[in-house]
């Protein structure tokens, strides 16, 4: 049997990382197996659609490295891929559940199911509907159709027993039926419900393996029951821990967390993010951390899915990037870092910019940052009281100023080697060296104690203004 995945996200207009990294895992696992990768778009909340959020799904995998073997923007024979134009479909399949007795017509008011839910709570216990229409007579039935009163199709639920699911991650898991609410199939308007409509594109399209959140395992129980009612066989369940936030709460945009793209447009490269994320709840048998994307998918084993929850940490996040950025060629590092740069440099020659962010490349943690980093080339010194106070605390302090103002002077030709240069002559010529050397040029020169390579420093600064601060 061919192994087949699905990736199915809401059509929200972002990507959170949960998400993605649960794209990741069933990205690696076709490719392990030769298999197929599938996009299905769940849409069936219209309230929360935006448009152009296929495209953008698109984009992101496309930008992640995943290519879609199936989906709405590449069709093959199990489309189509976004469920609201499979409404016809998942009705079809309700109907069959009805006529089998293993679902009902459901007629009930938002009053009467108000009132059920106001009982549970004064009885503390969870809402879960009576079942008071699966009671109903066929002739009932047909009469509150013909009358053209409103109703959902609900699933019959055993009330007694258990039923297992059976996991790749977790094992076998015993869920008590007597909690299980007769789940609603299809809606009023038509539309199927989350679980119902995933179950049948599941089947139709023959998906082998579902990943999906530890946090909706008891729910896996519901989607077991609509198998049996089917007589269908039941794909590979993998379910995975969640992601926690920094704060250790639930990953999630509404907490204020980013996106995929929130990351991609600050300036974290894709195949970084995919890197970091992969190792957030899965361990690999190598011991390896930086991995390229034929690297992940020989090494992939979802046997090694940890069970616990991973929290999400920003520092790790910037390591795993700023290794991509520092081993990038030249040209594609400028011509990336580029796009990040907020300060105007059209008063400076192309030459002098690449100098400046070629010094950063091997510093630069995330593509805004540069920024921060380059902040002090664009704006008056300033010297604060620690770099004062070292200023005055060696006589000789002066002197090396002194020499290397007047080295600066007999400077023709303006570049790292010559300042270089200059900067030997005044240790040879006034006898310092290391901190007494170094520190006092740095800071007369740019206010800051530390900073990039001080030949560097200097030639971007510029010879003028380094006459002037000295």
């Amino acid at each position: 049997m061919k192994v087949r995945t699905r990736f199915a996200p809401s059509p929200t207009g972002f990507m959170h990382l949960g998400n993605l990294r649960t794209a990741i895992f069933e990205y690696l696992l076709a490719r392990k197996y030769d298999g197929d990768f599938i996009l299905r778009i769940e849409d069936t909340d219209k309230s929360r659609q935006v448009d152009g959020a296929i495209e953008f799904i698109y984009k992101t995998l496309e930008l992640c490295g995943f290519k879609i073997d199936e989906g709405p923007m590449n069709e093959k024979e199990y489309g189509p891929y976004i469920q609201s134009e499979r409404k016809e479909i998942y009705k079809k399949y309700a109907l069959d559940l009805v006529e089998k007795g293993k679902a009902y017509y459901c007629f009930c008011t938002e009053e009467e199911l108000e009132e059920m839910r106001n009982k549970a709570n004064m009885r503390k216990r969870p809402f879960l509907y009576d079942g008071r229409c699966s009671k109903l007579s066929k002739e009932k039935i047909q009469e509150n159709l013909d009358k053209g009163i409103p109703y959902v199709i609900r699933q019959k639920m055993p009330k007694t027993g258990v039923t297992i699911v059976e996991d790749e991650i977790y094992g076998k898991i015993k869920i008590d039926n007597s909690i299980l609410d007769d789940q609603i199939l299809l809606k009023s308007d038509g539309y199927p419900t989350y679980n119902f409509a995933n179950v049948i594109d599941d089947h139709l399209m023959a998906i082998t393996h579902v990943i999906r959140g530890k946090e909706y395992l008891d729910q896996t129980a519901k989607y077991n029951l609509l198998y049996d009612a089917f007589a269908w066989e039941k794909p590979k369940y993998i379910h995975v821990a969640m992601v926690l936030g920094e704060d250790g709460t639930k990953l999630s945009k509404r907490n204020g967390d980013a996106s995929f793209m929130d990351l991609y447009d600050a300036g974290y490269l894709p195949e970084a993010i995919v890197n970091y994320l992969v190792l957030l709840g899965w361990s690999p048998e190598v011991n390896q951390e930086i991995f390229t994307m034929p690297e992940l998918i020989a090494n992939f084993n979802e046997k090694r899915i940890s069970k616990s929850s991973s929290q999400y940490d920003l520092k790790k996040l910037q390591w795993f990037n700023h290794h991509y950025i520092s081993k990038m060629e030249k040209d594609t590092y400028l011509n990336w870092v580029k796009k990040y740069l907020e300060y105007d440099v059209s008063d400076k020659t192309e030459k002098w910019v690449n100098h400046l962010l070629l010094i950063y490349q091997n510093t630069l943690n995330y593509g805004q940052e540069i920024n921060d980093l380059v902040a002090n080339f664009f704006k008056e010194i300033e010297v604060d009281q620690e770099a004062q106070e070292f200023m005055e605390s060696d006589a000789i302090i002066k002197d090396v100023i002194k020499a290397f103002k007047e080295e600066v002077l007999k400077i023709e030709d303006w570049c790292p080697e010559n300042i270089s240069k200059a900067i030997n002559n005044v240790k040879e010529n006034v006898g310092v060296k290391g901190k007494l050397l170094y520190m006092p040029i740095r800071i007369q020169a740019s206010g800051l104690m530390h900073g990039p390579e001080l030949a560097d420093t200097l030639y971007l600064i510029g010879k003028e203004k380094i006459l002037a601060r000295f």
